[in-house]
Protein backbone atom coordinates (compact mmCIF):
# COMPACT_ATOMS: atom_id res chain seq x y z
CA UNK A 1 0.00 0.00 0.00
CA UNK A 2 1.18 3.54 -0.52
CA UNK A 3 0.38 6.02 2.56
CA UNK A 4 1.28 9.16 3.10
CA UNK A 5 1.74 10.40 7.16
CA UNK A 6 1.04 14.14 7.88
CA UNK A 7 2.47 14.47 11.07
CA UNK A 8 4.56 17.64 12.37
CA UNK A 9 6.22 15.53 15.63
CA UNK A 10 9.41 14.59 13.84
CA UNK A 11 10.45 11.78 16.09
CA UNK A 12 6.75 10.23 15.54
CA UNK A 13 6.93 10.64 12.00
CA UNK A 14 10.36 8.90 11.42
CA UNK A 15 8.59 5.68 13.77
CA UNK A 16 5.78 5.16 11.75
CA UNK A 17 7.41 5.51 8.47
CA UNK A 18 10.18 2.73 9.73
CA UNK A 19 7.00 0.57 11.18
CA UNK A 20 4.65 0.42 8.08
CA UNK A 21 7.85 0.25 5.36
CA UNK A 22 9.27 -3.08 7.58
CA UNK A 23 5.63 -3.98 7.07
CA UNK A 24 6.09 -3.97 3.07
CA UNK A 25 4.16 -0.62 2.59
CA UNK A 26 5.21 2.49 0.18
CA UNK A 27 5.34 5.40 2.56
CA UNK A 28 5.88 9.12 2.63
CA UNK A 29 5.58 11.95 4.97
CA UNK A 30 4.86 15.34 5.59
CA UNK A 31 5.28 17.61 8.42
CA UNK A 32 3.22 20.76 7.53
CA UNK A 33 -0.41 21.43 6.05
CA UNK A 34 0.89 23.15 3.49
CA UNK A 35 3.42 20.14 1.61
CA UNK A 36 0.42 17.99 2.62
CA UNK A 37 -2.22 19.84 0.27
CA UNK A 38 0.51 19.97 -2.62
CA UNK A 39 1.29 15.96 -1.94
CA UNK A 40 -2.10 15.42 -2.26
CA UNK A 41 -3.04 17.42 -5.20
CA UNK A 42 -0.23 15.84 -6.96
CA UNK A 43 0.33 12.31 -6.39
CA UNK A 44 -2.22 9.39 -5.56
CA UNK A 45 -2.07 7.33 -1.80
CA UNK A 46 -4.08 4.37 -0.63
CA UNK A 47 -4.34 5.22 2.86
CA UNK A 48 -3.66 8.75 4.37
CA UNK A 49 -2.63 9.22 8.25
CA UNK A 50 -3.62 12.36 9.41
CA UNK A 51 -2.76 14.98 12.27
CA UNK A 52 -5.69 17.10 13.41
CA UNK A 53 -2.66 19.93 14.88
CA UNK A 54 -0.30 21.01 12.23
CA UNK A 55 1.78 24.00 12.49
CA UNK A 56 0.08 25.99 9.54
CA UNK A 57 -3.22 24.63 9.32
CA UNK A 58 -5.64 21.85 10.51
CA UNK A 59 -6.34 18.03 9.44
CA UNK A 60 -9.63 18.73 9.42
CA UNK A 61 -9.46 20.76 6.63
CA UNK A 62 -7.23 18.55 4.73
CA UNK A 63 -9.88 16.20 5.17
CA UNK A 64 -12.31 18.13 3.65
CA UNK A 65 -10.30 18.60 0.49
CA UNK A 66 -10.02 14.68 0.46
CA UNK A 67 -13.30 14.58 0.29
CA UNK A 68 -13.68 17.24 -2.29
CA UNK A 69 -11.56 15.58 -4.59
CA UNK A 70 -11.47 12.55 -6.21
CA UNK A 71 -9.75 10.04 -3.55
CA UNK A 72 -11.09 7.22 -3.08
CA UNK A 73 -8.54 5.68 -0.50
CA UNK A 74 -9.11 5.56 3.95
CA UNK A 75 -8.07 8.29 5.86
CA UNK A 76 -6.80 7.64 9.45
CA UNK A 77 -6.92 10.52 12.09
CA UNK A 78 -3.88 10.51 14.83
CA UNK A 79 -4.79 12.96 17.20
CA UNK A 80 -3.86 13.50 21.07
CA UNK A 81 -7.70 15.49 21.01
CA UNK A 82 -9.59 12.83 22.97
CA UNK A 83 -12.96 14.60 23.57
CA UNK A 84 -15.72 12.51 22.13
CA UNK A 85 -16.48 16.16 20.04
CA UNK A 86 -13.14 15.93 18.14
CA UNK A 87 -13.74 12.01 17.54
CA UNK A 88 -17.43 12.96 16.14
CA UNK A 89 -16.14 15.81 14.25
CA UNK A 90 -13.04 14.01 12.83
CA UNK A 91 -15.31 11.01 11.49
CA UNK A 92 -17.82 13.17 10.11
CA UNK A 93 -16.06 15.30 8.33
CA UNK A 94 -14.85 11.78 6.42
CA UNK A 95 -12.18 10.38 8.45
CA UNK A 96 -12.40 6.49 8.54
CA UNK A 97 -10.84 6.08 11.59
CA UNK A 98 -9.93 8.10 14.49
CA UNK A 99 -6.55 6.74 16.93
CA UNK A 100 -6.13 8.61 19.52
CA UNK A 101 -2.08 9.41 21.03
CA UNK A 102 0.14 7.39 22.33
CA UNK A 103 -0.53 4.41 20.39
CA UNK A 104 1.38 1.44 19.88
CA UNK A 105 2.44 0.99 16.12
CA UNK A 106 1.29 -2.42 16.06
CA UNK A 107 -2.25 -1.30 16.42
CA UNK A 108 -1.90 1.75 13.70
CA UNK A 109 -0.82 -0.94 11.27
CA UNK A 110 -3.48 -3.35 12.29
CA UNK A 111 -5.98 -0.01 11.47
CA UNK A 112 -4.65 0.84 7.98
CA UNK A 113 -4.77 -3.33 7.18
CA UNK A 114 -8.47 -3.29 8.40
CA UNK A 115 -9.12 -0.06 6.73
CA UNK A 116 -7.17 -1.55 3.28
CA UNK A 117 -9.14 -5.01 3.66
CA UNK A 118 -12.82 -2.70 3.88
CA UNK A 119 -12.28 0.64 1.62
CA UNK A 120 -9.92 -0.91 -0.61
CA UNK A 121 -10.68 -4.52 -1.08
CA UNK A 122 -14.25 -4.91 -0.31
CA UNK A 123 -13.37 -6.67 2.65
CA UNK A 124 -11.59 -9.38 1.51
CA UNK A 125 -7.91 -10.62 1.85
CA UNK A 126 -7.73 -11.86 -1.72
CA UNK A 127 -8.05 -10.80 -5.46
CA UNK A 128 -9.62 -13.15 -7.49
CA UNK A 129 -9.55 -13.15 -10.84
CA UNK A 130 -10.46 -16.21 -13.16
CA UNK A 131 -7.34 -18.61 -12.87
CA UNK A 132 -5.33 -15.17 -10.74
CA UNK A 133 -5.50 -15.02 -6.81
CA UNK A 134 -3.30 -12.50 -5.18
CA UNK A 135 -3.37 -12.05 -1.46
CA UNK A 136 -2.90 -8.59 -0.68
CA UNK A 137 -2.11 -9.65 3.12
CA UNK A 138 0.37 -12.19 2.79
CA UNK A 139 1.48 -10.81 -0.14
CA UNK A 140 1.56 -13.55 -2.26
CA UNK A 141 0.15 -14.79 -5.92
CA UNK A 142 -1.30 -18.35 -6.64
CA UNK A 143 -2.29 -19.20 -10.35
CA UNK A 144 -4.46 -22.35 -10.47
CA UNK A 145 -4.24 -22.55 -6.71
CA UNK A 146 -0.05 -22.76 -6.77
CA UNK A 147 2.36 -20.34 -5.82
CA UNK A 148 4.30 -18.27 -8.10
CA UNK A 149 7.80 -16.67 -7.06
CA UNK A 150 7.08 -12.95 -7.24
CA UNK A 151 9.49 -10.09 -6.44
CA UNK A 152 7.99 -7.54 -4.19
CA UNK A 153 8.12 -4.78 -6.58
CA UNK A 154 6.32 -7.59 -9.30
CA UNK A 155 3.70 -8.01 -6.30
CA UNK A 156 3.36 -4.31 -5.89
CA UNK A 157 2.74 -3.63 -9.52
CA UNK A 158 0.34 -6.53 -10.01
CA UNK A 159 -1.82 -5.50 -7.42
CA UNK A 160 -1.67 -2.19 -8.38
CA UNK A 161 -2.68 -3.31 -11.72
CA UNK A 162 -5.65 -5.20 -10.36
CA UNK A 163 -6.60 -2.86 -8.44
CA UNK A 164 -7.35 -0.42 -11.22
CA UNK A 165 -9.02 -2.92 -13.73
CA UNK A 166 -9.52 -1.66 -16.95
CA UNK A 167 -8.43 1.72 -15.96
CA UNK A 168 -5.57 3.06 -17.90
CA UNK A 169 -2.47 3.98 -16.15
CA UNK A 170 0.64 6.08 -17.26
CA UNK A 171 4.26 5.07 -17.07
CA UNK A 172 4.29 8.32 -14.91
CA UNK A 173 1.33 7.20 -12.52
CA UNK A 174 2.86 3.80 -12.08
CA UNK A 175 6.44 5.17 -11.53
CA UNK A 176 4.88 7.31 -8.18
CA UNK A 177 2.62 4.88 -6.96
CA UNK A 178 5.85 2.01 -6.63
CA UNK A 179 8.32 4.46 -6.36
CA UNK A 180 7.16 7.68 -4.64
CA UNK A 181 8.85 10.78 -4.17
CA UNK A 182 12.03 9.06 -5.91
CA UNK A 183 10.79 9.10 -9.31
CA UNK A 184 11.36 13.01 -9.31
CA UNK A 185 14.81 12.14 -10.23
CA UNK A 186 14.24 9.99 -12.99
CA UNK A 187 15.28 11.22 -16.49
CA UNK A 188 12.78 9.01 -18.06
CA UNK A 189 10.32 5.84 -16.86
CA UNK A 190 11.20 3.34 -19.46
CA UNK A 191 12.20 1.02 -16.40
CA UNK A 192 8.56 0.26 -15.79
CA UNK A 193 8.11 -1.14 -19.10
CA UNK A 194 11.31 -3.32 -18.50
CA UNK A 195 8.96 -4.15 -14.98
CA UNK A 196 5.78 -4.45 -17.15
CA UNK A 197 7.12 -6.87 -19.67
CA UNK A 198 8.83 -9.43 -16.98
CA UNK A 199 5.92 -9.38 -14.80
CA UNK A 200 3.67 -9.95 -18.63
CA UNK A 201 5.89 -12.82 -19.29
CA UNK A 202 6.00 -14.49 -16.25
CA UNK A 203 2.42 -14.39 -15.57
CA UNK A 204 1.88 -15.76 -19.30
CA UNK A 205 4.62 -18.55 -18.63
CA UNK A 206 2.36 -19.89 -15.80
CA UNK A 207 -0.79 -19.70 -17.86
CA UNK A 208 -2.08 -16.87 -16.96
CA UNK A 209 -4.38 -15.09 -19.62
CA UNK A 210 -2.49 -11.80 -21.26
CA UNK A 211 -4.63 -9.14 -18.61
CA UNK A 212 -1.66 -6.76 -18.87
CA UNK A 213 -2.23 -4.92 -22.06
CA UNK A 214 -0.29 -2.08 -23.68
CA UNK A 215 -2.22 0.97 -24.78
CA UNK A 216 0.45 2.50 -26.84
CA UNK A 217 0.83 6.61 -26.31
CA UNK A 218 -0.62 6.44 -22.90
CA UNK A 219 0.40 3.70 -20.84
CA UNK A 220 -0.89 0.55 -19.50
CA UNK A 221 -4.39 -1.47 -17.63
CA UNK A 222 -5.09 -4.95 -16.30
CA UNK A 223 -8.14 -6.19 -18.80
CA UNK A 224 -10.09 -9.43 -17.47
CA UNK A 225 -10.70 -11.50 -20.46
Amino acid sequence: MKILIVEDEIELSDSIVSYLKSEGNLCEYTLTYDSATDKISLYEYDIIVVDLNLPDGSGIQIIKKLKESVFKGGIIIISARDTLADRILGLNTGADDYLIKPFHLAELNARIKSLTRRVIFKGSNSIIINELEINTEAHEVYIKGKLLDFTKKEFDLLLFLATNKNKVLSKESIAEHLWGDYVDSADSFDFVYAHIKNLRKKLIKKGVGNYLQTVYGVGYKFVEK
